[in-house]
């Protein structure tokens, strides 16, 4: 078994990690990190044969009884955190976004490759179930040749971020652009390749440190136009996907289930698990001509499978973290567009 700690137990180490490392059997989910008290109670009561520890430097000190780091605090500290584990021998899973510099991210890769561990990128927005359906849809064809695609991360949070997330600038990593920005933008490569330029409108409507309110519109190599809305003051959220192709189209409404049911206490395995309502599914065709697409189920489990894989020697890594190094790069282009942000 591949023998982890988690270090952060907040939403990423708490939603996003230890339910899918407590079921995959190719772990073992041995240390959780965390100095808050009552988020150490609720490690204790949800994973009872792991060993709690109040800091990094706990888990260090037993780097011998570990394997895998898995790194879930906040974006300013995931260079010093991944740098330190590497020299301790241990492979490395950074949770997005990868570092708060390109330059950071690239400095990580070369370290890790210089000292043989395995490091990657925490990109579960891949395995949405309504993004794995679109990306199929793409491949095979079905909406012809693309050259609009809208992608959208919005809510209704006008009380504005908490805890880190309000006071966290963007030298540290913070605002919605690094926060949602990370994943469309990284979903956006994927569907249609290397991006040419970058146009930003970034805001700051509430009373957070960084933008909640943001727009990037990116073209693609290949003559697609990305354009990617998150906000946080979003009283009436726009489609999910709104994807126009030389033969087709496909809207889709609603978000990925998978957060929110992690969130009521379900866990990776539940019937149902990962899958839309129908009211969700998607519409594909063109006016007068469609039919209703059933998103395929949500699956951010994959991610420690092919991670297992390639731990053991024989895959690719889930998510190559030179992906993300040139996500950041997009992310420092379009901060070096926008201006002062205003609200």
């Amino acid at each position: 078994m591949i023998r982890t700690a988690v270090i952060g137990f907040g939403v990423s180490g708490r939603i996003f990690h230890a339910p899918f490392l407590a079921a995959d059997d190719a772990y073992s989910l041995d240390f959780v990190v965390t100095g808050n008290p009552d988020r150490a109670a609720q490690a204790t009561a949800r994973y009872p044969h792991a060993t709690v520890l109040s800091g990094p430097d706990e888990v260090f000190a037993r780097a011998g009884e570990i394997d895998l780091v898995v790194i879930g605090t906040p974006p300013a500290t995931h260079a010093g955190l991944a740098a330190t584990a590497l020299d301790h021998g241990l492979h490395v899973v950074v949770d997005k976004p990868f570092t708060t510099t390109s330059a950071q991210g690239e400095a990580l890769i070369e370290h890790a490759s210089r000292v043989g561990r395995v490091l990657t990128v925490f990109q579960n927005r891949r395995w949405d179930g309504d993004f794995r359906t679109l990306r199929r849809l793409v491949e095979h064809g079905e909406l012809g040749s693309v050259h609009t695609f809208e992608s959208r991360f919005e809510w209704w949070k006008p009380q504005g971020p908490r805890d880190w997330k309000a006071r966290a600038g963007i030298a540290d990593g913070g605002g919605i652009l690094f926060d949602l920005g990370t994943h469309l933008i990284d979903q956006a490569r994927l569907l249609f390749g290397p991006v040419e330029s970058v146009h930003a409108d970034l805001a700051r409507r509430g009373a957070g440190a960084g933008d909640d309110d943001s727009f990037v519109l990116l073209t693609h190599t290949g003559g697609t136009r990305s354009r990617l809305f998150m906000s946080g003051v979003a009283a009436l959220p726009g489609p999910r996907f709104h994807v126009l192709g030389s033969t087709a189209g496909y809207t889709k409404w609603g978000l990925d289930p998978q957060e929110d049911a992690l969130q009521g206490g379900a866990r990776p395995g539940d019937d149902g698990f990962g899958r839309e309502p129908r009211e969700n599914w998607g519409t594909l065709g063109v006016r007068g001509h469609t039919r209703r697409v059933e998103p395929d189920p949500g699956d951010y489990g994959q991610f420690y499978r092919l991670l297992a894989g390639a731990l053991d020697g024989g895959g690719e890594l889930p998510v190559d973290p030179r992906d993300a190094v040139d996500v950041l790069r997009i992310i420092e282009r379009a901060h070096a567009r926008k201006g002062d942000l205003s609200r």
